[in-house]
């Protein structure tokens, strides 16, 4: 027997596609019927991913062709599932600080690799160059910045802007800095869980008086956990610098960090890397180099990830006796340091304009409940 396409799509019209309202040709899950004597071709998409829908929905078709059509015809059903995308769950949106135009977090996957130290020198020499600059540090659990600006024992005071009470960072060498270390007393220890971190995070940075700022820098801690992506999901990061020492346990890490910034929820610009005690220079023989943790390691790493390098700094005694007494040594005029962190602090703000000019603005990234719980893949 012959059969007539019509006839076909007259019977399918008096079928539903599981869970939608309107019959299969009317609401258009029927794409195309081939009819080929007494054989028939029926083309569907459905919405419905399930075995059970695919599977009542191709009994339907044969059962309802065979009864109303000719009970003798050979049907092919060729379906297809097109779920709609589910909308997102619990999103969190940050939202920017007026004042702050970049928002640049420094970061290590690895600790004691100088990430607090790198963060205070890029800090100085920024207002040395005449940019307005702020310090956020986000190291809950040790926080050095106050050590490294001599402001251990300030204490943020009270301001009133636009009738809401705010906090005014502490302010020294042209630097503002807020940190939870103003608040805890020097032996105490801050044994928090993750949403009280995340809380007293979001105090410092909604609810501080911060002003006009070019460059607010956000000392990160090590690793890549709760408090990294609850200043991600706050703030729309501009970019992030990773801090490294040569040694292949702390590229390791390095590359994990690099990971999290590029993970898909995530999208964080990379401005670059960092290579810090890239080498010993003893103050008696300063034209020597001893590559003590391994050489370039940092700059392959880089290479490797496709990530700029940003440059490379001295394992020299005096940036850590700059660090301990509050004076960091990028504030040391006419030295071989002096030189290095502007050399670093150029590259960075180097790396933000062509950033800023290659890429829209950056949004907060947006978190829904399970995003970022899974295990970062890395190259």
């Amino acid at each position: 027997m012959k059969l007539n396409k019509k006839d076909i799509l007259k019977a399918l019209e008096s079928i539903t596609v599981p869970g939608e309202g309107q019959n299969m040709v009317e609401s258009g899950a029927v794409t195309n019927v081939v009819v080929f004597g007494d054989e028939v071709i029926v083309d569907i998409t459905i919405k419905n991913p399930s075995l059970q829908a695919k599977k009542r929905t191709e009994v339907d078709i044969l059962k309802t062709i065979h009864e109303k059509v000719y009970e003798k015809a050979k049907i092919k059903v060729n379906l297809k599932v097109e779920a709609p995308e589910k909308p997102k769950a619990n999103v969190i949106k940050g939202k920017p600080i007026p004042g702050i135009q970049n928002i640049i977090a420094v970061a290590s996957g690895k600790g004691g690799v100088g990430k607090s130290t790198v963060t205070a020198n890029l800090a100085v020499t920024l207002s040395k160059m005449g940019f307005n600059v702020g310090i956020l540090d986000a190291d809950i659990y040790g926080p050095s910045i106050p050590i490294m600006f001599d402001v251990e024992m300030g204490r943020p005071l009270a301001v009133t802007v636009d009738g809401k009470s705010k906090m005014k960072p502490i302010e020294n060498y042209g630097v503002k800095v807020l940190s939870i270390g103003f608040f805890t007393q020097p032996n105490q220890a801050v044994v928090w869980r993750g949403p009280m971190a995340a809380k007293a995070l979001n105090q410092m940075i909604f609810d501080a008086h911060w002003g006009e700022l070019d460059f607010l820098l956000i000392d990160l801690p090590p690793g890549t956990g709760d408090i990294h992506l609850s200043i991600m999901q706050s703030l729309p990061i501009t970019g992030a610098v990773v801090v490294s020492t040569p040694q292949n346990i702390a590229l390791a890490d390095a590359k994990k960090g690099v990971a999290m910034f590029q993970q898909d929820s995530i999208q964080v610009p990379v401005l670059g890397i960092i290579e810090n005690m890239a080498y010993f220079t003893p103050e008696e023989l300063p034209d020597n180099k001893y590559y003590i943790f391994g050489k370039q390691g940092a700059k392959n790493l880089a290479e490797d990830l496709k990530v700029p390098f940003i440059g490379e700094l001295p394992l020299v005694q005096s940036i850590r006796e700059a660090g301990d007494v509050g004076r960091p040594a990028a504030l040391q005029t006419a030295t071989p340091l002096e030189k290095a962190f502007e050399k670093i602090t150029q590259n960075v703000v180097q790396e933000v304009v062509k950033r800023n000019d290659n890429l829209p603005p950056t949004e907060a990234i947006k978190i829904t409940t399970m995003a970022g719980c899974s295990a970062v893949k890395t190259k």
